[in-house]
């Protein structure tokens, strides 16, 4: 017999020789079950906690680098001194770090789970408060706190002395039996200790909207005033200004101050010697362009407020007064420039431009030592932070200072590329440098100290400030309230005598509890005394 004979032969199905059964086939995700996974997910205890750790964690760097918001002077000196790292930093938020982004999606997050998380467990705990107490165990015998007599009062009399005793003593009773009858008496206390847990979360709730509220509608900047300089509340008039997106930059409050006297101790010998001890700014304050002047003095912690703005003095330094002449004897510069401190001793770092000078521009950068030394490790130093013995150090560089190619360029750096170095002095007040090969000359005339303010409007703060309040409240609720439960069973027995059974129940090993049965059963003996036990 041939392939041929027997036709074209049926393809044989595919078999398997092992015995374990085929995998069940499980249904796919589709976009429902997986929203609602991802809910679950996000809505979780847990993912809460990890936000809330992560949300910390991410504040760590507004602690550490300087903010925008806080002292845009200093973000400047650190740019300066990073050129490398400062630039990436600045690119990953670091200097604004409430602001950006990254903050934003993990503080929206938190937000988000902790709704999810708590108003739900709200509204059971507020049916739950509604509801009866659990009826008592079947054997009180086995809860950790039991006590037993026998009286020959009826059942009822005996239940009815522990409703009254519980009900004296704040407990929640359960209603007896429509009824009637010797039904177990069932009370619990503490409920507080589950609301104050709650009302902890809720409050966590109103103050990530009191912080979300400050900073879609706040706005807060920052400026360097110079002693006898003044400023007013416009947005031009800032050094950095933020705002919420959802703020109106027309209600900004019409004031205007003038600083009139900066003024600042330190201690003096010891082992303290240099440490701050008071700072503060006497201002004459407009509350609006055509309201007289009146005298503020702003110090630290003490802000003036205005309209629900409020100006903070955060910081303060040394801007030395020069008078600057070009190659034809004009004044391209007369003046206080600002220099940044550098260390606690206010040793400050500067630069000093004269783009107008002709025949050319030349520029310096420039330290200012309140009290000036030589160390002959570290060179010029200053010794103390107050202006006892002021010098300036100035290094001269001309040549093109690059304001005119169109880039943006900080009053704190000098762009060096097209220019050289042509010399350095040391001056006191009083000195004057003439410069070489006729370029013009400086004189060193004294100094001024500035100040810096931070100027905030947070419609937030006062949510803030009471959500805190509240979830301190709630947090010593579920701290310091204890949940426990009382059951009283009264039976009688054979012998025609009331078997009075007692039963308390914890959720914490915490002391109290054995305390208020013990005192329960004294005072249901009073009402129904106890009888003595019957000879064996």
């Amino acid at each position: 017999m041939t392939t041929s004979d027997l036709g074209q032969a049926e393809p044989l199905e595919a078999t398997t020789l092992s015995t374990q059964p085929q995998p069940p086939k499980l249904p796919g995700l589709g976009w429902l079950e997986l929203s609602r996974w991802a809910w679950r997910q996000l809505t979780s205890m847990r993912t809460a906690l990890f936000l809330l750790f992560l949300l910390a964690f991410g504040a760590v760097p507004g602690s550490i680098f300087p903010q925008r918001g806080n002292n845009s002077a200093d973000v400047t000196a650190y740019l300066l001194a990073h050129p490398g790292l400062g630039p990436l930093l600045d690119h990953l938020g670091m200097f604004d770090v409430f602001g950006s982004a990254w903050f934003a999606a993990v503080y929206l997050l938190l937000f988000i789970s902790l709704a999810g998380c708590v108003i739900p467990r709200s509204l059971v705990h507020a049916r739950a408060m509604r509801a009866q107490p659990p009826p008592a165990p079947r054997n009180l015998a086995r809860l950790p706190q039991h006590r037993t007599y026998v009286t020959a009062a009826a059942p009822q009399v005996v239940l009815d002395a522990a409703r009254a005793t519980l009900r004296a003593r704040r407990w929640r009773v359960g209603a007896p039996a429509p009824g009637g009858g010797p039904e177990p008496v069932a009370a619990e206390k503490g409920y507080l200790r589950e609301t104050g847990n709650l009302v902890f979360h809720l409050a966590l709730i109103v103050l990530l909207l009191g912080v979300a509220l400050g900073s879609l509608f706040g706005t807060k900047g920052s400026v360097l005033v110079v002693d006898g300089a003044g400023f007013a509340d416009t947005i031009t008039r800032f050094d950095s200004f933020t705002a919420g997106r959802a703020a109106n930059l027309d209600d900004l409050p019409p004031f205007s101050f003038v600083m009139t006297r900066f003024s600042a101790t330190y201690e003096r010998g010891g082992p303290q010697d240099g440490a701050p001890r008071t700072f503060k700014a006497d201002l004459l304050v407009r509350d609006t362009p055509t309201s007289a002047p009146r005298p503020v003095t702003v110090e630290v912690n003490r802000p003036l407020t205005i309209g629900g703005t409020k100006v903070f003095l955060i910081g303060h330094g040394y801007a030395p007064v020069v008078t600057v002449r070009d190659g034809r004897g004009r004044v391209v510069l007369s003046g206080p420039v600002p220099f940044l401190p550098r260390d606690s001793k206010f040793l400050s770092q500067g630069v000093i431009k004269a783009a107008d000078a002709r025949p050319t521009e030349f520029g310096f950068r420039g330290l200012f030592l309140p009290t000036a030394a030589v160390d002959p490790v570290l060179g010029p130093v200053s010794t103390f932070p107050a202006a006892d013995s002021p010098a300036l150090l100035l290094t001269l560089f001309v040549g093109d200072l690059g304001l005119d190619n169109g880039d943006s360029q900080s009053v704190y750096q000098l762009d060096t590329t097209s220019m050289k170095a042509a010399g350095a002095r040391a001056m006191r007040i009083g000195d004057t440098w003439t410069l070489p090969s006729g370029v013009g000359s400086i004189t060193f005339d004294g100094y001024r100290e500035f100040a810096s303010f931070s100027i905030a409007h947070d419609p937030g703060k006062d949510p803030v400030f009471f959500a805190a309040m509240t979830a301190l409240t709630g947090l010593m609720l579920s701290l310091f309230v204890r949940r426990r439960r009382i059951w009283v069973r009264a039976s009688t027995g054979v012998d025609g005598r009331t078997l009075v059974s007692v039963g308390g129940l914890a959720k914490t090993e915490a002391g109290g509890l054995a305390g208020e049965v013990d005192a329960l059963m004294d005072e249901l003996r009073v009402v129904a005394p106890e009888l003595p036990e019957e000879p064996q």
